[in-house]
């Protein structure tokens, strides 16, 4: 299913953006959100696979199949698919008196920065407020946010035709484990599986398996309603389109896109970063996911 002039581009871009932002390492992942099929995939730095007998640094792995990361604010569009299928919000519902922090276990959570203390549901994903996603996600509860894990595989090791495959960091549904999965900290998955599971809220909400092979299969296991699927796929849109949302780099003329824009800090690293972002386009009927 791969697309090497597509291949070509995108690996262009990692390359320029390696430079841009002084990064230790890129990927990226183009898949058909309708059958899985994978048109490109690209991890940086790359090597030479005809020598490759002594090679040992881990920058090299294939960031998309391999790599389990945390990947931050990405997770906040689950919890508001899963608030919004369970009827328990609308787009439109206000989450009144949303506080500036809140104190969950031992840690203490809040906000990058200030937001109005009351938020409509989809103004929480388009400004990627943590603390109001956290208050949706205990409207959703444990239960259920554990259902949708596991029926989208997200914690399981993806199936896929390469050797290459990370498999999730398993965790304990301890205190305030709900309330920091809610926006994306405290799991780590492979870019592939987070990749999936965002085709699988945008293409009417049919679980698809990623494939290098060719070969059509149609869904079958529906996760959550195409009503829903429409919602989430519009205030996907709205973040990059909006002036608050947070990813108006990504609104490029012609291609109507949405996504989601994810930022984590690497383990005992604090000034080191990862930076995310899972894209759907067309938005209105969502054909890819980047």
């Amino acid at each position: 299913s791969l697309d090497t002039n597509i291949q070509y581009l995108i690996k262009n871009e990692l390359e320029k953006a390696l430079k841009t932002f002084k990064a230790k390492g890129a990927a990226s992942l183009l898949m058909n959100s309708h059958n899985g099929e994978v048109l490109s995939l690209v991890s940086l730095p790359d090597y030479n696979i005809n020598k490759r007998v002594d090679l040992r640094d881990k920058t090299l792995m294939n960031k998309i199949t391999k790599g389990v990361f945390e990947l931050g604010s990405i997770f906040k569009t689950f919890t508001v698919a899963l608030a919004i299928e369970k009827n328990l919000v609308t787009p439109e519902t206000i989450i009144s008196n949303i506080p500036r922090k809140i104190k969950c276990s031992v840690h203490q959570i809040s906000d990058i920065k200030q937001f109005p203390k009351d938020l409509s549901v989809e103004d929480i994903l388009i400004r990627s407020s943590n603390i109001g996603t956290l208050i949706l996600a205990q409207k959703v509860g444990e239960q259920k946010y554990k259902k949708f894990i596991r029926e989208t595989n997200l914690l399981s090791t993806p199936e896929f035709q390469l050797e290459e495959l990370g498999t999730p960091l398993s965790f304990k549904w301890n205190k305030c484990k709900l309330e920091t999965i809610s926006y994306g900290h405290g799991i780590a998955v492979t870019p592939l599986q987070a990749a999936a599971t965002y085709a699988t809220l945008s293409n009417g909400g049919n679980l698809i398996k990623p494939t290098i092979v060719k070969k059509n299969i149609s869904a079958k296991k529906k996760i959550i309603s195409s009503k829903t699927s429409e919602e989430i796929n519009s205030i996907l849109r709205k973040v990059v389109t909006e002036k608050e949302g947070t990813a108006s780099l990504a609104n490029i003329y012609g291609y109507d896109v949405g996504g989601k824009t994810g930022t984590s800090q690497k383990y005992g690293k604090e000034k080191e970063n990862l930076n995310t972002f899972i894209s759907v386009f067309p938005s209105q009927n969502p054909k890819y996911v980047l």
